[in-house]
């Protein structure tokens, strides 16, 4: 699987995890020069059209969902039978990881992360999508501390018509329990989720277990888990509070959004009051910690509790010991009067009865009066969103600054209790309003002539920036696969995340090396001379080369710039000398050592030439190499 190229652009360099359905790999992007993870369905699922549904569900339930606490899907598709995707490389570990490794974490970092989770399902809420297996492995921590939720694989839009017949999808240490009975799922489900990641995180154990599935599952319906400052005792009592709200069997006894519980980890970690709230005015609330009584909804004293729930205490006419006959014959003057006055007694009591309930229903019917709709101030201004919660009846509460990628300066970016919501008249509301975007931090660019794309990324990483590349050019410089130019260039100051743009060499600019073979001299140095040098070799004869042309040169093909070619030229047709009068030994050695053979003919009686020496040779002049010479030898003068 390895360097395979997806979708023509995703070259898979490097495995790093499998999951229940796919396995996820590093890989390069071809196309934009940046590293990214391809997750790739595993072949044996590849034919199943359920699984196949799932993983395209993933990517269009993720697709739009932008979030800084969200991995980014940039593409997905098919690929030779093969589905991808295409999303973003978050480097850090998993949240599972980190808790294997540690025991348990340090509960403020454990709320900061809470509190990230809790914006990406506002976000993913938001487009009615439901995430249905938040657990630790599906929450990475980035080397900066930030995370970044991920794997929508069985995220559920409020309109899909998908469903899963007769099981249940998520995992069982981390289902709520409608989710486990398979009823009907709403955001609630992933509030009871988290609940389950912030206790195992700050504990080190996950608060249900068993041997198998089902008996988990099962625990997370029907008990009530173990408070974690009993396995933890340095676990702040309000932190705690927010987990078990968060961890409620009863969805109507969580918070009622993802943005109301990140509301309260935010409270916590400033050292604010948690604001418990009630997700529903009508829903009883249950005091985590209280008597028995007073979850039930009752208060001390029998009064009524702020759910507008009457707890009257029964009333019963005082006895004491008492007789009397109660024969019709007996005189109406004769009558007892303690009689009568037991029935004074009895109309008293049922007055005070009449009277008692009067009072109830008069101050139930107060108290609805009393109760009003919280506006919605979202997005309004600071001085609006005041002006719209006292016209309501409510007060102004804290109003807390943050930075904001997307919430212009001065906006409410969330409010606390949530619109809609019946509040008490006079009730304050809490607001969070914009400060804008977080100013930019300025780094110096590296210089990175020379690296490889890989050591000029790993480079960027150290001060927050990330590259593209741009149109590979020739260099003379630079050997080819480096970088040999930048933009912007080093040293340079650039804001943080600033994509800069690499060009990468391809080597010293290459040419065809024309033929100049049979060329004169002059004209092949013309034809090479522009893109080369020339140099040459020792001249050679040759019967078929003109002399002063060439005979042959070292390099044809595409060569760099500059690239020596080594010439040879003709001195011309090699000539035969004379070697007439030279001994047979001289004239043998003269020829050979020409490249010619040689042969020999009768020897004769010479007058003028000396025995032993040549009185003649049947050629002479230009001829090919390796002819053969034929001499004739003197005997000497005839006797």
């Amino acid at each position: 699987m390895l360097n395979r190229v997806f979708g023509n652009r995703y070259r898979l360099v490097e495995k790093v995890g499998i999951g229940g359905m796919a396995e996820v790999y590093k890989a390069t992007d071809e196309v934009l020069g940046r590293t990214v993870a391809v997750k790739v369905m595993l072949p044996q699922y590849a034919a199943d059209p359920s699984f196949a549904a799932r993983f395209r569900q993933e990517a269009q339930a993720a697709a739009n969902l932008q979030s800084p606490y969200i991995v980014n899907i940039y593409d997905w598709g098919q690929d030779d039978g093969t589905y991808f995707i295409a999303m973003e490389f978050v480097r850090g570990t998993d949240l599972k990881t980190a808790i294997e490794q540690r025991g348990s974490i340090g509960q403020r970092k454990v709320a900061e992360i809470g509190s990230q989770v809790c914006a990406a399902l506002s976000v993913a809420h938001g487009y009615d999508i439901i995430h249905r297996d938040i657990k630790p492995h599906n929450i990475m921590v980035q080397p900066d501390g930030n995370a970044k939720v991920m794997d929508f694989g069985i995220a559920r839009a409020g309109n899909s018509s998908m469903t899963q017949t007769g099981s249940v999808l998520g995992t069982a240490y981390y289902v709520s329990p409608e989710q486990a009975q398979g009823k009907p799922l709403t955001p609630a489900t992933d509030i009871y989720s988290l609940g389950v990641v912030l206790y195992e995180a700050v504990t080190g154990r996950v608060p249900f277990d068993a041997p198998d599935a089902v008996a988990v599952a099962l625990k997370q319906v029907n008990e009530i888990p173990v408070p974690p400052r009993q396995i933890n005792p340095d676990i702040d009592p309000a932190f705690e509070d927010i987990i078990l709200r968060a961890m409620q069997k009863n969805p109507a006894d969580r918070y009622a959004s993802a943005d109301q519980m990140r509301i309260a980890l935010n409270n916590y970690l400033a050292g604010r009051p948690v604001n418990m709230g009630v997700a529903d005015p009508s829903a009883r609330t249950r005091v985590i910690g209280a008597p028995a009584a007073a979850a039930q909804g009752m208060t001390p004293g029998g009064h009524i509790p702020s759910d507008g729930t009457a707890i009257m205490p029964t009333l019963e006419p005082t006895r004491g010991p008492m007789s009397y006959n109660a024969s019709p014959q007996r005189s109406p003057e004769n009558k007892n009067p303690n009689r009568r006055t037991a029935i004074i007694v009895a109309v008293v009591a049922a007055l005070l009865v009449i009277a008692t309930g009067i009072i109830v229903a008069v101050n139930i019917l107060g108290q609805q009066e009393t109760l009003v709709t919280v506006p919605r101030v979202i997005g309004a201004s600071e001085e609006d969103a005041i002006t719209a919660i006292e016209e309501a009846g409510l007060e102004k509460g804290s109003v807390e600054r943050q930075s904001s990628e997307t919430v212009a300066e001065g906006q409410v970016i969330s409010q606390d209790p949530q619109p809609n919501v019946k509040v008490d008249s006079g009730t304050k509301v809490n607001l969070i309003v914009s400060s804008g975007k977080e100013p930019v931090k300025m780094v110096k660019v590296p210089d990175l002539k020379g690296k490889t794309p890989t050591e000029a990324e790993t480079l960027l990483e150290e001060y927050n920036l990330s590259y593209r590349t741009g149109e590979q050019r020739y260099d003379d410089t630079v050997e080819e696969g480096k970088v040999c130019a930048q933009d912007p260039a080093a040293g340079e100051e650039v804001a943080e995340e600033t994509k800069i743009t690499l060009i990468i060499s391809k080597g010293k600019e290459k040419f065809e090396v024309p033929n100049v073979k049979g060329k004169s001299k002059a004209d092949a140095e013309a034809l090479l001379l522009e893109h080369f040098q020339v140099a040459y070799a020792s001249d050679q004869y040759s019967s078929t080369v003109p002399a002063g042309n060439v005979i042959d040169q070292d390099k044809t093909g595409d060569y760099p710039q500059g690239e020596t070619i080594t010439l040879t030229i003709s001195l011309g047709p090699l000539k035969i000398p004379s070697v007439v009068n030279m001994t047979k030994d001289e004239a043998e050695a003269t020829l050979n050592g020409l490249g010619y053979e040689v042969a020999y003919g009768p020897e004769q009686f010479s007058s003028t030439i000396s025995e032993g020496n040549v009185i003649s040779q049947d050629k002479t002049g230009g001829y090919p190499v390796g002819e053969t010479v034929t001499l004739v030898v003197s005997k000497g003068p005839q006797p």
